[in-house]
This record gives structure tokens, sequence and C-alpha cells, in this order.
């Protein structure tokens, strides 16, 4: 067996930069809220400029301005860091632990210095240090507290170890903080001093391209550039890695000298870059010729030489880098000035790019190998290359992983992904393509193609561009899951042995429909909560009695009904075949202690939605283990001969028996 290659460096500064980035584009809209607050309150802000009859009223909103970066944003991205590795106890750690170090830099206390820079870097360092020092502590006792004792201890040894933490990172993260952001600091202003700024191009242009960008960006240039708004109420830091005019020049030539696919796709990548600030679009561009990224160097080191040579600068980080942002966050008097330097970038970019592309060699150019190229390089798909695909591929795209996708993702996804599974199993596909299920705030760009209810089909489709997307009405007896089985069949006889790197994707254990069985002793579906004979006025009585029924086991709260008329109200959940699974919304899962599920046989079918239900059945899923039972369940009633036994059971065991007693 072969040893599996180290990554890169590449691809280690790929990995430390997202999780830089992951720390601080979530607090981005913080960080422009203190900058227009910045903008507009300080005393050389538009307020006090303008309206001069406002500057009391000035002065106190601009108190704000000092405790939000000294504070609040710091807080903020420790907290976040903190979140990604030991979730929200990481969090509340990681944050605490970071007040020594923010306060050892910012306060005289102990330095004997009158204040000091914001902590971003600090915060970036302890926030994740401390989560994850908890992480490994809390393992050291991990099920060997006492019963009963369990809340005692986890409070208290997060105060202990975060008090701790604080204090440590109060008396030995700041001198190295301090000397780190006045070296770094020092560095800028050398570059600022002797008009050496623009020469950052050389690295930051390919780092974009290679995805090497959010280690600069997000490690260097934000704490940076926050420090330099802090002193100056601008920083022209913001707008070396934010300006879209390299970019849209490499664009606008290919408008006017590509050809084939990247001529033709180019205005419309331009509209995204320029406008809605998506930088990743021109990547494939740049790939598919490599020379051009000389264009980008050079348009970047115009429009950082036109702003430092007017002196301008944003209030605060600019995120997405769309000339919308910039604007929003110009400094007053600036914004003008700005655009001349997005326009020079742009201009320079597009000569430099202009005269490669006229004379490169002749061709039709591979921008769907480029993004290929580029989606390879980043490591994970891309939320832009699906652009790039032509039309005729994308219902060629070989089906390897397919989602299910429902508001809560525990019940009608369960449904419908254990109906195809078990169709694509019967096909001979079961060990080619994988089937899973999930909520779609939880959904991630990584699946060949998904699958929703058509009133859920927008919001499904909006996290995964990537995958080919299917709606169906309801999805217990679709007929496009045979449409689905055809196409795969056709794919699989007409296709090779896929290469190992293309295995299916895994899915995540939260949301993965082959879930095991419930836990010895804890019974999902009981005789006491199956009900036959059973009568109802309308579907709004027949979830009264279902959710009724579920509250009664102790496992549910009381309020996990009104959850689940809320869910009925936005998307039925009418499954075909008589069937209804009424279940709540994803924001009551608290209200559920332990999975348990309520059966109904109604005498009269009743009306849902426009279509006859004699069966109801609620679900109230914790943790995965109601899964397995609903696959019985999908199995059995995608069955006519099954369906016709639950019609004639005379007990409550009869209907246990037929799902297949899997509570024994």
């Amino acid at each position: 067996m072969s040893e599996k290659k180290p990554a890169s460096v590449r691809v280690r500064v790929q990995k430390f930069g997202t999780f830089l980035s992951s720390m601080i584009m979530p607090n981005i809209g913080a960080l422009i809220a203190w900058g227009l607050i910045t903008a507009l309150f300080i005393p050389a802000g538009l307020v006090p400029k303008y309206f001069p009859s406002l500057t009391g009223f000035s002065e106190y909103v601009a108190t704000m301005v000092g405790p939000m970066v000294t504070y609040l944003l710091p807080i903020l991205i420790a907290y976040t860091g903190g979140k990604l590795i030991y979730e929200h106890r990481g969090g509340v750690v990681g944050a605490t632990a970071t007040m020594g170090v923010i306060m050892g830099t910012s306060a005289e206390i102990f330095i004997g210095e009158e204040g000091g820079s914001p902590m971003f870097l600090g915060a970036m360092i302890m926030g994740p240090l401390a989560a994850w020092s908890m992480k490994k502590l809390d393992g050291i006792w991990d099920g060997k507290i006492k019963p009963g004792f369990e809340m005692l201890v986890n409070n208290f040894s997060a105060g202990i170890f975060a008090g701790i933490a604080a204090i440590a990172s109060m008396f030995l993260l700041t001198p190295v903080m301090k000397a780190i952001s006045a070296g770094a600091g020092a560095a800028v202003e050398w570059l600022v001093n002797t008009g050496l700024l623009p020469l950052t191009a050389l690295l930051i242009e390919p780092a974009k391209v290679l995805f090497l960008n959010n280690a600069i960006n997000h490690g260097i240039i934000t704490p940076l550039g926050t420090q330099q708004s802090l002193e100056m109420g601008k920083s022209i830091l913001y707008l070396l890695e934010a300006n879209p005019g390299p970019g849209l020049g490499i664009l606008l030539a290919y408008m006017f000298f590509g050809r084939g696919a990247a001529k033709a796709s180019a205005p419309g990548a331009a509209l995204i870059h320029f406008f809605g600030g998506i930088h990743e679009i021109y990547f494939p561009y740049v790939l598919m010729k490599p020379q051009l990224i000389a264009a980008a160097i050079a348009g970047g080191m115009a429009g950082t030489f036109t702003f430092l040579t007017f002196d301008v600068g944003l209030t605060s980080a600019s995120a997405p880098g769309s000339i919308i942002a910039i604007t929003a966050v110009s400094a007053p008097g600036d914004l003008f000035k700005v655009y001349a330097g997005v326009l020079a970038a742009t201009l320079v970019s597009f000569l430099v790019a202009a005269l490669i592309l006229r004379f490169s060699k002749k061709g039709e150019d591979d921008l769907e190998a480029a993004a290929q190229k580029m989606q390879d390089m980043k490591g994970k798909k891309s939320s832009v290359a699906g652009a790039f695909a032509s039309s005729a591929a994308r219902p060629n795209k070989e089906i390897r992983s397919i989602v299910f996708a429902c508001d809560a993702g525990m019940g009608s996804s369960a449904m419908g992904a254990s109906v195809l599974r078990n169709k694509i199993k019967d096909a001979g596909f079961g060990d080619k393509v994988t089937v899973t299920n999930s909520a779609i705030n939880a959904l991630q760009d990584k699946y060949d193609l998904l699958v929703s209810h058509q009133d859920l089909a927008d919001r499904a489709a909006t996290p995964t561009p990537s995958a080919l997307h299917v709606a169906v009405d309801n999805f217990m007896g679709s007929p496009r899951y045979d449409e689905i089985v055809e196409m795969i069949r056709k794919q699989q006889e007409g296709t090779t042995a896929a290469p190992a790197e293309a295995a299916p994707v895994a899915a995540p254990a939260a949301v993965a429909a082959t879930a095991t069985e419930a836990p010895a002793g804890e019974q999902v579906l009981t005789a006491d909560t199956i009900v036959l004979g059973a009568s109802a006025a309308d579907r709004a009585a027949a979830i009264e009695q279902a959710g009724d029924l579920l509250v009664s086991t102790g496992k549910v709260d009381a309020s996990y009904v009104a959850a689940m008329h809320e869910r009925e109200a936005s998307v039925s959940t009418f499954m075909g075949n008589g069937l209804a699974i009424p279940h709540g919304t994803n924001e009551a899962k608290d209200a559920i202690h332990s999975s348990a599920m309520s059966f109904i046989r109604l005498d009269e079918p009743i009306d849902w939605n426009g279509k006859p239900v004699n069966f109801v059945i609620g679900i109230a899923g914790a943790g995965g283990t109601h899964l397995e039972l609903l696959q019985k369940i999908a199995k059995t009633f995608s069955n006519k001969a099954s369906v016709a036994q639950l019609e004639e059971a005379k007990t409550a065991q009869e209907i246990l028996d037929i799902f297949g007693k899997v509570n024994s």
C-alpha cells in the first residue's frame, strides 16, 4: 500500500489562508460598521465637516470607534476562530482568553505605554489556540465524570482554563504581538515612504490566482490596515488585494481579442467580477494563458501607484472586492481618486493582456479545462467553476453522489433518499452511487446531483451551483427517480471504471441517511404511538394528533407541535401513496430530547394540500436514530402490497411487524 504523500507547501498555505479567512469573513459586517462610523463621526469625518451643528452628537457617537476596534472586533474574531476548532465552547474560551492579549497591548497596564494596535492577529492566534487546548483537556476526563456532575465540571473547567489562558496571553503573547506589529508596521511605512508599495503586486497578484491570497490578505493586510485606519482614518492597504481593476482589464481583453468560449463568456464574467466582487471568476482566464499574470501584476502596480500618488484609502476592509463595496467604504473625499486608481489598473492590465492575446498562438481557448485546473488548485469545488462548463456537458455530468435536501433534513429528504437508494441498488449501481440527505442550511457544494421538493428548489440550488438539480412534487413516488436511474445506467454503460480520485463523496455523519439503529432499549415507534381507525377534519387536526402522540412519549416538548404546523405552512409534507410525514422545522430541534415517531391510520382520507392522505406519520428526529425506521417506512410505502397490508392491519403490533421490527 502506497504511503500518503504530504501536502505541498502551496496546499498548506492555502489551508492556512482559508482558516484565517474563515475567522475574518463572517465578521466583515462588523468591520464595515466600524468603518462607516469612523468615516462619518470622527472629528475629520463627514458629519462634523458638513454639519457642524451636529458636532456634539458626532463626538458622542464617535466614542464607539475606539472600543469597537480595540475590544469588539478582536473578540468576535477570537470567538469565530475558537468555534471553528471546538464549536460554541471553544468560541467562548477563545474569546475570553484573548482579552489578555487585548488588554496587554491596548491598556496602560504593566506595559508603561499608551495604547497599542488592535489585536486582530493576537485574536487569530489565541482564539483557536485556547479552543484547541480546551478540547484536549476535555478529552482527558471525557467519560470519567460521575453522572450528575457533568455541568458542574464542564462549566468550571472552561472558566478556570479561560481565566488562566487570559492571564497567560497578557504576559506571554503580548510581547510577541507588539514585536510583530511594530516590525510589520515599520515595513509598510518603509514601503510607503520609499514609494515601493506598488511592488507588492509582484506577490499579491500571483497569490490570488494560486489561492494563497487569504493568508496574505487576512493574516497581514487586514490587521495592518485596521491599525492604519485607526490612526489616519483610512488605509491604502485595504485596496491592495480588493482592487478589481487588474482582473477587469484581463476580461475586457478577452472580450476583444479572445477566441471561442473564452471570448463568449468574458462579458458575463466581467460583470460578476466587477460588480459582484467574485475575483475568482477571472482566474481560469489567467491559468489558460499563464503569461497573463504579467498583465495582472502590471495592473496591480499601476493601481497602487495611483492610490499612493493621490494618498487615498478605505475606512475598512472591502469584502467582497466589488466596486460597490469599495464605494461604500471609501474615505471621505477619496471616492473619485479611488475610481482613478481602479481605472488605471484596468487600462494597464487591458493593454498588456491585449498584446499577449493578440500575438499569442491561434487556437480556441480551452476555458473549461482551465476552470477545472483552477478548481484542482483550490482543493475544493469552486462556486464559479460551473459557469465555464459547456451547456452540452452538464447534462452528461457523471453522477456519483446524490443529496436529497429538505428544510429540516430529517423527514422528507430521508424518505426520498431511501426510495431512490433502493431503486439505484435494484438497478445494480448501489456500489457506484451514494445517496444521502441533508437540511438545506447544511448543504455544501460537493454533490453531483441534488433532489429537492419543487417548492424548495431555489433555496436548495443556491449553495450547490456545481450540481445538477432535480425538483419533485413528492418524495415517495416521483417519476423523476426512474429518469435519474436511467441516466446513471447510460453513464455506467458508456464509461469505464472511474479513477480512484473520483470516488464518491462520503456523506457527513450528521446527515447520512444510512444511520445506525437506535441504541438498545430506545424505541422510536411504539405501540403507544400507533393509532388505527382515527379520524380528522383536516390536515391541521391530523398534525395536531400526530404531534400530541409525540409529546406523550416525553421525548418531545409541546412547543414542537407548533413547529410542525409552521413547517407544513411553508412546504407540504405529502409524500405520495396516501402518506404524509409532518415534522418540525430545523429551528425546533432543541425541543427534541430523543427520536420519536407516531403512526395514524385514518378511516377516511383527508385533503392534504390537494392530495388524499389516509396515513400520517409524525417525526421528531434527534441524532439520526430515526433514519433506519424511515428507510423501512419508505420501502414499505413504495410497495403496493405492503401498503395494502397496512390498510388491513388490526393491531399496533401488526404495524410494527410490517415495518420490520426495527425497534427490537
